[in-house]
């Protein structure tokens, strides 16, 4: 990967740009619009957001305004739990395409899987959920499908009861917590990894580990942890709404980590971790 826009590619031949761009608390209206903006004039074509974020309709707006054409942006919005079952995540997914002000979307996530703490029916509602969601897929409206913070016990019995598997998994991923049992099953299994929150939630930027590996290539910390997502073959998620953080956050195809700093980096104690598993996530997340 050596540019922005440069891809991983999903396994049914969609093209998914390296770096992209999240919006993850980023406030509705003007804010999230002028984001938008200031990312795609710092070179990024990937734009992450959900409906659970309430700024869907800001993003659409940002991506409009910002006058880079549509075919050349991969926009991802994910499907919210209080819309689980075959109508209501049909509706969800017609409710997120009116918001972003587009006829399609390039990815779409099941944001977080129903669990049996929620419903001893969980397996099947997911299946029902996604079930939604490949037939969207079939008649155009998303390119690609897939979820988020889901492990094997959730991909499993999905996959036991659905056609087309997911594409992708969204999960947690940064310095201090990589999650590497989830990772290599997801990989194995033929799903792209995206990482959120790979500042592990700002967490890490005071950690002397990384301060120090960050001086050795004259890059920040935050620079430093991006990198780190990318060489781990993960598509990485950055965040800010400051124009100066956003083009920085793009700097990082002018160095390569070492093996060793590599290794380093993984081995480091976990720290970050927002403490979110699907058993155990916020709870408007277990509705």
């Amino acid at each position: 990967m050596n540019k922005l826009t440069d891809a991983f590619e999903l396994y049914n031949g969609v093209k998914v740009p390296c770096v992209g761009y999240g919006t993850y608390l980023t406030p509705d209206g003007e804010i999230a619009k002028n984001s938008v903006i200031e990312a795609m004039n710092a070179g990024y074509r990937h734009i992450d957001t959900a409906f659970a974020y309430g700024n869907e309709k800001a993003i659409g707006e940002g991506i409009r305004a910002s006058g880079v054409r549509r075919e050349d942006i991969f926009v991802t919005t994910k499907h919210w739990v209080t819309m689980r079952g075959y109508e209501k995540a049909t509706e969800a997914i017609d409710i997120s395409l009116e918001n972003l002000g587009i006829d399609y979307l390039d990815l779409y996530l099941i944001h977080w899987p129903c669990v049996e703490k929620v419903s001893p029916d969980w397996k099947e509602i997911n299946a029902s959920t996604w079930k939604a969601f490949e037939d969207a897929y079939k008649i155009g409206k998303i390119r690609a499908i897939g979820v988020s913070n889901f492990q094997k016990k959730h991909y499993d019995a999905l996959v036991e009861r659905c056609e087309i598997k997911p594409m992708v998994n969204q999960i947690e991923f940064h310095p201090g917590y990589t999650q590497p049992e989830t990772v290599a099953y997801s990989k194995a299994n033929g799903m792209l990894v995206q990482a959120f929150s790979p500042l592990g939630c700002g967490a890490v930027l005071g950690d002397e580990t990384l301060a120090c590996i960050a001086k050795k290539y004259n890059k920040t910390v935050a620079q430093i942890c991006l990198r780190f997502v990318l060489q781990s073959g993960l598509n990485v998620l950055t965040k800010s709404v400051t124009p100066a953080r956003i083009a920085e956050n793009a700097q990082i195809f002018d160095f390569e980590l070492t093996a060793e700093d590599m290794a380093i980096i993984s081995a480091m104690p976990e720290v970050g971790f927002t403490g979110w598993l699907p058993e155990n996530a916020p709870a408007d997340a277990l509705v």
